[in-house]
């Protein structure tokens, strides 16, 4: 039986750094949740919903579409879920399973918040979630590309001096290193004001390339790539390693909580950033919904009054 809508929002993005060409698989992503809206008024189910869509759709960092990580073999991903009816639940480098939004929502119903590694693989198995260890032509070419340009000179992240030569140093895979310079930072979310005035917020992520086997970026830690709470729900994505160091889906949220207008505080926490590091945002509030990035961000909305 469907419920009555209200006055709701949207809005979902595909990635920092991702191309615009993918804001159709966004556009699916909010019709999908406007549809879960319909049906149940719940703005976690619409959220989770829209993120589902778009780590099926192949082409984003997320799900199906996930990067491979430097041994061109293993794919770990992260996802998190949060609304204001007190769910919350996160998984990170779990491997080899399908849709890890929905694992995350499942974790919200255990004692925990978050499980990670061969835990979260066993609870996946243990409540028979789907597998996935499919990889795609697509994910192939996309390591190569990145094996391919790590032999240049550049720093292979925003913020390492290409000096360090980081990778090489703390090398942990059982596979030889050969490295470049590039950055598959891109991370799903979507924010949901339900009808009924709670808020929402999901991601999920295949991590980032290059990137040490094990790595957790912002994606599943509450405050720095989500945050919900009664003022409304904020989601990032970009490079984890430095949104982490400002907590900022918190930090965000706590200047709309204080009455400074969504598109200036999403702006103001781009801000916050060296231009060199790909940083977006989406937000919804009580009155406002919208997006900043300081890179091109695949993205859709939809805000009914």
């Amino acid at each position: 039986m469907s419920v009555t809508q209200q006055g709701y929002a949207i809005v979902v993005h595909g990635g920092a750094g991702s191309p615009r060409d993918y804001d159709d698989g966004c556009e699916r992503a909010v019709e999908r949740a406007a549809q879960e809206l319909a049906i149940s008024a719940d703005a976690l189910d619409a959220a989770i919903a829209a993120v589902a869509v778009m780590e099926d759709d192949g082409r984003f960092n997320a799900g199906t579409g996930s990067v491979l990580c430097l041994d061109g073999a293993t794919v770990e991903m992260d996802a998190s879920i949060m609304d204001t009816k007190g769910r919350l639940g996160a998984v990170a480098c779990v491997q080899g399973v399908k849709n890890p939004v929905l694992l995350a929502r499942a974790v919200a119903d255990t004692p925990h918040w978050m499980l990670a590694g061969d835990g979260a693989n066993r609870f996946a198995a243990a409540i028979r979630h789907p597998v996935h260890t499919e990889i795609s032509q697509r994910q192939r070419d996309a390591h190569a590309k990145v094996v391919k340009e790590l032999a240049g000179a550049l720093p292979a992240m925003p913020g390492i001096d290409p000096k360090a030569k980081a990778f090489l140093r703390f090398w942990n895979y059982q596979t030889p290193l050969e490295l470049p310079e590039n950055a598959a930072c891109d991370t799903v979310g979507a924010v949901v004001r339900g009808p009924d005035g709670h808020f929402a917020v999901a991601l999920s992520t295949g991590g980032s390339a290059p990137s040490l086997l094990g790595r957790v970026g912002d994606t599943p830690i509450i405050g720095s790539g989500f945050y919900a709470g009664p003022a409304g729900a904020v989601a990032a994505t970009g490079i984890g390693e430095q949104i982490v160091r400002h907590l900022l889906a918190r930090t965000v949220y706590g200047w709309i909580e204080d009455g400074m207008p969504l598109q200036q505080a999403l702006e103001r926490g781009v801000g916050l950033f060296d231009p060199a590091v790909p940083v977006g945002l989406i937000a919804v509030s009580k009155t406002e919904a919208g997006s900043f990035s300081n890179r091109d961000m695949p993205q859709a909305r939809i805000i009914q009054q």
